[in-house]
């Protein structure tokens, strides 16, 4: 045997386990929410050094959307090997990635009625699971994404609260009712009354159009915005309304129309330019 080759096969020994790690996902997860007063799920990725490494890491939001749950993103978006593999040819840093349920069955990510799910997710789920995982928690570290209602949730979460997140991706996004009759037509399929002035508020506060024109530009630009919608997609008119807006309102925003419909290939397509997008405000290059 030729001694010369000991010291490469030593190293090529070494090696495999770190280009065997993988991150770990956990997608039946929960925390008792005192707010909605019910146990609520979450699911999480965890980076493949994270179990070895000791350090903190960054944080992403990704919402599911209508007719999903916290395993959306799992099971039909491969978040796992998609980030993985990101991770591992550097284009995304090592980051920590929730994904919570907002109970399609219910009305999602804000606050209607008696559902009071955006209180719950800065109020409860934020503080626990960056308490209960190793998280960077300033705004540099944090961002949030997500596709169809949580694409809506991502422009409401990073337009209600722009101190928190330097980063927002939505994706294919419900931009919030686009008409005052719209939201009434929505509302009716609730079990729930509205005053008129209830309803005129909830319009202001769900809608981004409205919130593009009311927040403040300087407060908007705060926030890294990453948009992007398919050719084919019927929320393409929402969509185009708030590129629009923050051009009218000089607002920084990258705006994609890729060839694709409201559907999980053009989501998946989507996943690795949002890590890598994240990534840049984390990294603050």
């Amino acid at each position: 045997m030729n001694i010369k080759i000991i010291p490469q096969l030593l190293c090529l020994v070494v090696a495999m386990p770190i280009l065997a790690q993988t991150g770990k996902v956990f997608d039946n997860l929960s925390m008792t929410s005192k707010i909605l007063k019910s146990d609520r799920k979450y699911a999480v990725y965890l980076p493949p050094d994270y179990e070895t490494s000791g350090r903190s890491y960054p944080i992403l939001y990704l919402l599911h959307g209508a007719g999903d749950d916290q395993t959306g993103w799992v099971q039909f978006g491969e978040v796992l090997r998609i980030t993985d593999t990101a991770i591992k040819e550097g284009t995304a840093t090592p980051m920590i990635i929730v994904m919570p349920d907002a109970d399609t069955g219910k009305r999602g990510y804000f606050n209607v009625g008696d559902w009071k799910y955006e209180d719950f997710f800065f109020k409860e789920l934020m503080p626990y699971v960056e308490q209960k995982y190793r998280v960077k928690s300033d705004k540099r570290y944090r961002a949030v994404a997500g596709l169809s209602m949580g694409g809506g949730g991502s422009f409401m979460y990073a337009l209600h609260h722009p101190e928190l997140f330097s980063s927002a991706c939505p994706l294919s996004a419900y931009v919030g009712p686009l008409t005052l009759d719209d939201l009434k037509e929505r509302l009716k399929r609730t079990d729930e009354k509205f005053t008129e002035a209830e309803v005129q508020q909830f319009f202001d506060q769900h809608n981004a159009l409205s919130l593009i024109e009311s927040v403040p530009a300087d407060t908007i630009k705060s926030v890294r915005w990453y948009i992007d919608c398919g050719d084919d997609d019927f929320l393409y008119e929402g969509n185009s309304l708030v590129h629009i807006a923050m051009r009218k309102k000089e607002i920084p925003h990258e705006y994609r129309v890729r060839n694709g419909a409201h559907n999980w290939t053009y989501w998946r397509e989507a996943l690795p330019t949002v890590l890598s997008f994240v990534s840049d405000a984390f990294h603050q290059y």
